[in-house]
């Protein structure tokens, strides 16, 4: 009986499974662009459709460069390819006419904690952010001077002034879901309203994704003001450096881990684990670069990372085996809390996919983690609050309440623009993330959780070690169920067949 190594948290689980047992790996890693620079000047100077970048720039006059936080991929890497995307478009507009002093770098964050100096620092290479003299701003979702373009429904879209007041919009972004890089950068740059409206059903696909809609309302309403182009970047999954390049892509390093003293990991002092993890280097690049409209390229990159990193899973299956990282995605990255954990297992994992629920209705998650009820003083106040607010087992009104009072409760708002905690209402953004999955889902079964009463707040079934999770999956099959092991961080989208009548 084969045995394979899960990241469970901080530790790293070995799980003996059958010999014809449903692993699920990522395909490695393709060859990379070896100069990211020259691959984003060509593709601006030769957009998949719409103007080129010499076309739209005014000489002389104002430009403003959208960027994300580097949320995704998780987990992410030091040397990421969006810095030289970003000094190569930089560079660009110099040479078209549009000095440095004359850019401004719009880090549109949404309801993420606010960057600072640190998180800002990693966005551009230390050699290009000493030759850049224009201005970094981050983008506030309650800044009083949002200026409204449009409304779509209900939903208002106010968004920075930058997009507006300039002569050009240039968003630097990589295509890795429908809600992350091209039109999504610019609902970052929004108010509060629309980017609790930003949903998706599944995150690579735009039939049932809310915020995809959005993104296209307000690309379509800044272009009737100014100039708007896109690059879309197509990242390979990251790589570990060392010993264990080789996880979790090739199958032999599967077998290399499981038999290494470092299957001891988890035997470590929780920071000492930590700080081991933390200083683990991986390697980022980039496969493709495409330019145009910010919607068209993304689209196009988005499909071929697709394409190149999806994973066929020839029908939904009855069970399936989450593996967790031990921080979450969002920027700046910060150690795991039970909502974050749903997010990250439910919201991200088990919204990578195409045609179909990767599980049948009424079956299994298993996810790998302790589920300790930790949430750092400051930073994670607001997840303490909705966890709080969870324990009651509200209904869905009252949790509507709770968040309209999250929305306008003055401390927490002021910790977000001071940059000492995320926006009131991205926990309950998380927690609605998890919604897809949690109503095609018949149980979230917590392998090895220590905090039993953290794991009924959120609705979820604690066991104490995969071996009792995973006959609790066969029982509610009934009998022998089909179990995929998710081998993750990095995630993988995953390309399901029709379910079987």
């Amino acid at each position: 009986m084969p045995r394979i190594p899960i990241p469970s948290g901080s530790r790293v689980a070995v799980v003996s499974v059958p010999d014809d047992a449903l692993v699920l790996r990522p395909p490695p890693p393709s060859e990379r662009i070896a100069d990211v620079g020259a691959a984003v000047r060509d593709a601006l100077r030769f957009p998949l459709s719409g103007a080129p970048l010499e076309a739209l720039v005014t000489a002389g006059g104002k430009a403003t460069i959208v960027v994300e936080p580097p949320e995704l991929p998780l987990p992410g890497a030091e040397n990421d390819p969006r810095r030289a995307a970003l000094a190569a478009t930089i560079a660009e507009l110099e040479r078209l006419g549009v000095p440095s002093s004359r850019q401004t770098i719009l880090v549109a964050g949404g309801l993420n904690r606010r960057a600072r100096q640190r998180e800002l620092e990693a966005l551009v290479a230390p050699a290009s952010a000493r030759r850049f003299h224009g201005h970094v701003e981050v983008h506030d979702a309650e800044a009083a001077d949002l200026v409204q373009l449009a409304d779509v429904g209900r939903t208002p879209l106010r968004v920075n002034r930058l997009l507006v007041e300039t002569d050009l919009v240039v968003c630097v972004t990589a295509a890795e879901t429908v809600l992350h890089g091209g039109p999504g950068a610019l609902v970052g740059a929004c108010g509060p309203e629309a980017l609790r409206a930003s949903t998706a059903y599944s995150l690579l696909e735009t039939a049932a994704a809310r915020g995809w809609q959005l993104g296209l309302a307000i690309e379509r309403a800044l272009a009737s003001r100014v100039p708007v182009i896109g690059t879309s970047l197509v990242l390979n999954p990251p790589r570990l450096n060392g010993r264990f390049r080789g996880y979790p892509y090739e199958e032999a390093s599967l077998e290399q881990l499981a038999k290494s003293p470092l299957r001891r990991f988890s035997l470590l002092p929780a920071g000492l684990r930590r700080h081991i993890l933390q200083s683990l280097g991986r390697e980022l690049t980039a496969v493709a670069v495409f330019a145009g409209p910010p919607s068209v390229a993304h689209a196009e990159a988005l499909l071929r990372g697709i394409a190149r990193r999806a994973v066929r899973v020839e029908q939904p299956l009855d069970a399936i085996v989450v593996g967790m990282p031990w921080k979450h995605h969002h920027s700046p990255r910060e150690r795991l809390n039970p909502l974050t954990v749903a997010t990250v297992a439910l919201g991200l994992a088990l919204r990578l996919w195409r045609d179909a629920f990767p599980v049948v209705e009424g079956g299994t998650a298993i996810v790998l983690h302790r589920l300790s009820r930790h949430f750092p003083h400051g930073t994670q106040d607001p997840y303490r609050s909705l966890f709080d607010a969870l324990r009651d087992g509200p209904t869905a009104s009252e949790l509507a309440v709770a968040e309209r009072a999250a929305a306008t409760e003055e401390r927490g708002l002021a910790a977000y623009r001071a940059g000492r905690a995320c926006h009131p209402l991205l926990p309950y953004a998380d927690w609605e993330s998890c919604k897809p999955a949690l109503d095609r889902l018949g149980a979230v079964v917590i392998a090895g959780c220590r905090d039993h009463q953290a794991a009924r707040t959120l609705g979820f079934v604690p066991t104490h070690g995969i071996p009792a999770a995973l006959e609790m999956a066969h029982g509610r099959a009934g009998g022998e169920a089909r179990i995929g092991y998710l081998l993750a961080p990095p995630y993988f989208p995953l390309e399901v067949g029709a379910e079987e009548r």
